[in-house]
C-alpha cells in the first residue's frame, strides 16, 4: 500500500479524528549530504581564483616557506610514516571541497593521533614559517577546510575518542575528531541528544562544527554553539595548548576565551577537545509536512508556533516549490507528501515533548486553528518513524538535489523574517530566465539558504548575483553569514556585516595569537589586513 495514503490529511472537517503515533524511539535518521564531482581547472600556483565569488583572487603569501623533505622527515618522526599522507588520490580528496569549488595544492595530509602531536606540528611549522589549514570532515560551504594553496592539511579526524559523560549533568568531553553522527548514536544510547544536527552529520566532525559555530536545525530549540560548548582545548600557533575544558555551568573567572575560539574557523587555533551540554531524549516526537499559498503564511504559522507549541517546538524548516521540484526530479526514491496540488510553500514542523497525550492534543489544536485560520492548504502528518524520515529527506535532501542539478552559487543569509524571502523574489527578477533562483532554510531562526543553481559557472551570472546578494542583506542589517562562516569565499566580504573597527580588532587579535599568519590562511579576515611581514 502506498505508504503515503495511511496518512490523515489535514482537512478542517476531519482533523480532530487524526490518529497520530508519537515516535517513542530514536529521532529520525537523517540522511548526510553526498559529495558530487563537479570538476575543477587548474590554475597559476601563485594566483587563486575560485568559482565562488568575483572578490576571491588571492595571491600566495611571499612570506610562507615551501614544503622540503626535510619537513616531511620531521613529520614523521613526530607522527610514524602511516599518518604522514603524501599520496596524490588522498590528498586530490584532501584538497577539495565536497562542492568541488574550492581546490588547493597541498603536497602533505598530517594525521595526529592527540593534542601532543598537534602542539608539536604547530610548534615546527610556526617556527618553519609553513602555514596549515585545519581539516575535519570537509563539509564546510564556504572554502574554509581546504588549501588554498600548498598549505599542510592538518585532519582531526583520528582524534576521535569519547572521553567522559556525566548522565546526571548531561555533559559530554570528546575529541575533535569524533563525526557527529556518532556522538548523536552515542547519546541515544545514554538517553540523550546532541544540541546540534546537520544534514552533513555522517562526515562533519564536532571540532569543525565548533570552529564554525555550525546552526543546523535545532538551532531554533536549543540555541547556539556559543551557549553549548562550556569548555574546550585548542593549540596555538606556536604549539601552546590552552586548556579551557571546563564542564561548569557557571564560571565567571576573567575572559571566557573559549568564545574565541567557537566560530573562528581555526584561524587562531586548532580545536582539540570540546565538552558540550547535551539535553535529554524525550519520548513523544511529531513531524508535520505542510503546504502554505504564500510566504506571509509561513511568516505567520511561526508566529503562531511559538505562541501555541511553545516548550515542544524543535524545529520549523522551510522551502520553496523550486526547492520541492529539484529534490523530486534529483532525489532517488523522494516522493511529495502532498501531491493532489502544487504548493507555493512547505513548512515542516518538528516538536518533541514528554507527555504523548499532551504533545498530541497540543498540536492537534494548532494544526485545527492554522487550517481554520487559513495559514495551512495542506498538510501530513507522520504516523511511524520511516515516514518521519523521510519527510526530513525532502528537506534535508535540498543540498544534495542542487549539486545533482549542477553548478550552484549557494548563500547562507540571515535577515530579519519578515524579508526574508523578498530577497528571493528580487534574485528571479535580477536574473530571470539564466538562473533557477532556489529559497529554503532555517525560518525558525531567520537563516535563508539562497541557492542560484546555474547552467555551468559564469562571470556574467555571478556578476549580477555579487556584490548585490551582500548589498542587500546589509540593507536590511542582517547577516552574510548565518552558519556558514567566512572561509575563502566571504573573507573580503566582511564589512557588509562587521564595522571597521570590529574588523580592526579581529585582525588585532589574530595578530596576537597567529604572529606569522600560518593558521589558515587567506580565511575569515579581509586579506586587506592580513600583512605580509
Amino acid at each position: 500500500m502506498d505508504k503515503y495514503k495511511v496518512t490523515h490529511r489535514l482537512l478542517k472537517q476531519s482533523i480532530k479524528s487524526l490518529v497520530n503515533r508519537q515516535l517513542t524511539s530514536n529521532n529520525p535518521i537523517y540522511r548526510s549530504i553526498s559529495a558530487l564531482p563537479l570538476g575543477n581547472g587548474g590554475r597559476n600556483p601563485q594566483l587563486y581564483r575560485s568559482f565562488g565569488s568575483l572578490a576571491t583572487k588571492v595571491e600566495r603569501n611571499p612570506s610562507f616557506s615551501s614544503l622540503n623533505s626535510d619537513d616531511v622527515s620531521y613529520f614523521k618522526g613526530v607522527l610514524g610514516e602511516k599518518n604522514v599522507v603524501q599520496d596524490e588520490d588522498r590528498l586530490e580528496t584532501a584538497n577539495i571541497d565536497w562542492m568541488h569549488k574550492y581546490k588547493g595544492s597541498s603536497k602533505l595530509l598530517l594525521l595526529p593521533r592527540n593534542t601532543e602531536e598537534v602542539s608539536k606540528i604547530l610548534e615546527y611549522c610556526n617556527s618553519r614559517r609553513l602555514a596549515v589549514v585545519p581539516q575535519g570532515g570537509n563539509t564546510g560551504l564556504v572554502g574554509g577546510s581546504v588549501p588554498v594553496f600548498d598549505e599542510v592539511i592538518i585532519n582531526a579526524g583520528s582524534m576521535n575518542k569519547i572521553i567522559a559523560f556525566d548522565k546526571v549533568s548531561g555533559i559530554l568531553v570528546c575529541e575533535a575528531g569524533c563525526i557527529l553522527e556518532n556522538l548523536i548514536s552515542y547519546l541515544d544510547n545514554q538517553g540523550f541528544i546532541m544540541p546540534l544536527d546537520l544534514g552533513a552529520k555522517g562526515s562533519c566532525q564536532i571540532g569543525g562544527n565548533v570552529s564554525t559555530n555550525a546552526g543546523g536545525l535545532r538551532f531554533v530549540r536549543y540555541g547556539s554553539l556559543h551557549g553549548n560548548v562550556l569548555g574546550l582545548e585548542a593549540v596555538l600557533a606556536n604549539g601552546d595548548v590552552l586548556d579551557m575544558l571546563g564542564t561548569l555551568r557557571k564560571d565567571n573567572t576573567g575572559y571566557d576565551l573559549k568564545h574565541l575560539f567557537i566560530g573562528s574557523e581555526g584561524s587562531l587555533g586548532i580545536v582539540t577537545k570540546v565538552s558540550i551540554l547535551t539535553p535529554p531524549k524525550l519520548s513523544s516526537v511529531n513531524i508535520a509536512f505542510l503546504a502554505c499559498e504564500d510566504y506571509l503564511s509561513c511568516q505567520k504559522l511561526l508566529s503562531e508556533a511559538k505562541r501555541k507549541l511553545g516548550e515542544i517546538l524543535s524545529a520549523f524548516e522551510f522551502l520553496d516549490s523550486h526547492a520541492m521540484d529539484l529534490v523530486l526530479n534529483h532525489l532517488e526514491g523522494v516522493r511529495n507528501p502532498l501531491p493532489s496540488a502544487v504548493h507555493n510553500f512547505y513548512v515542516l514542523i518538528e516538536t518533541t515533548g514528554s507527555d504523548e497525550s499532551y504533545d498530541k492534543e497540543k498540536l492537534e489544536a494548532f494544526l485545527l486553528h492554522s487550517m481554520e485560520s487559513g495559514l495551512i492548504s495542506d498538510g501530513v502528518l507522520a504516523q511511524d518513524i520511516n515516514q518521519a524520515s523521510s519527510f526530513w529527506r525532502i528537506r534535508e535532501g535540498v543540498p544534495e538535489a542542487l549539486m545533482r542539478a549542477g553548478p550552484v552559487y549557494k548563500y547562507d543569509l540571515s535577515i530579519p523574517v519578515e524579508k526574508m524571502y523578498s530577497l528571493v523574489e528580487d534574485m528571479r527578477l535580477r536574473l530571470g530566465q539564466s538562473a533557477n533562483v532556489v529559497g529554503y532554510g532555517h525560518l525558525g531562526d531567520g537563516n535563508l539558504h539562497l541557492n542560484i543553481s546555474a547552467p555551468r559557472y559564469d562571470d556574467t551570472i555571478l556578476a549580477q548575483i555579487e556584490p548585490y546578494v551582500y548589498e542587500w542583506t546589509s540593507k536590511h542589517r542582517g547577516s552574510i553569514s548565518a552558519e556558514h562562516g567566512l572561509g575563502l569565499m566571504k573573507a573580503n566580504e566582511i564589512f557588509y556585516s562587521k564595522s571597521h573597527e570590529t574588523v580592526q580588532l579581529m585582525a588585532s587579535i589574530k595578530k596576537l595569537l597567529d604572529p606569522n599568519g600560518i593558521l589558515n590562511p587567506y580565511k575569515v579576515l579581509p586579506h586587506s589586513l592580513c600583512s605580509y611581514s
